[in-house]
């Protein structure tokens, strides 16, 4: 079980990670709608070697227990408790701030973008309990 993936599930956009355990690394990453995730997780269960996904439990879970369960993925919830501030946080450690924004107090930082892709990086690394890391070359997955 080198791959795992993980969602940080919404109703109209969810976060998306896979990521390899042995390496410690994250192989994708985005920010999709629900229906783009389903596609690509079907098309990784093919190319990648997983039937665990980690699934957060908070809002929009239960439509996603449902679809994973169906596709014969076991589902492995994770409590998303304080996701969303620590993914501001761990935002600025994967991608440090520059220009002017350098100069601002962490606190008052927001980063430029939805982050659920992070917060499905959280739930991981919470799996995990470790963290990890995002080649400088990871393109994050569009629409």
């Amino acid at each position: 079980m080198s791959q795992l993936a993980a969602i940080d599930p919404g109703r109209s956009k969810c976060g998306l990670v896979l990521a390899d355990s042995n390496r410690l690394e994250v192989l994708a990453a985005g920010v999709l709608p629900p229906q783009r995730c389903q596609e690509l997780l079907l098309e990784w269960s093919n190319t990648h070697s997983f039937s665990t996904v980690l699934l957060g439990d908070g809002t929009g879970s239960q439509p996603w227990r449902q679809w994973l369960s169906a596709q014969q993925f076991a589902a492995l919830l994770i409590p998303e408790a304080g996701t969303t501030l620590a993914a501001r946080e761990r935002y600025w450690q994967l991608e440090p701030a520059r220009s002017w924004r350098r100069w601002l107090p962490r606190g008052l930082r927001i980063p430029p973008r939805d982050v659920d892709d992070v917060v499905a990086q959280l739930l991981l690394e919470r799996h995990l309990g470790t963290l990890l890391q995002r080649p400088g070359s990871l393109r994050l997955l569009s629409r």
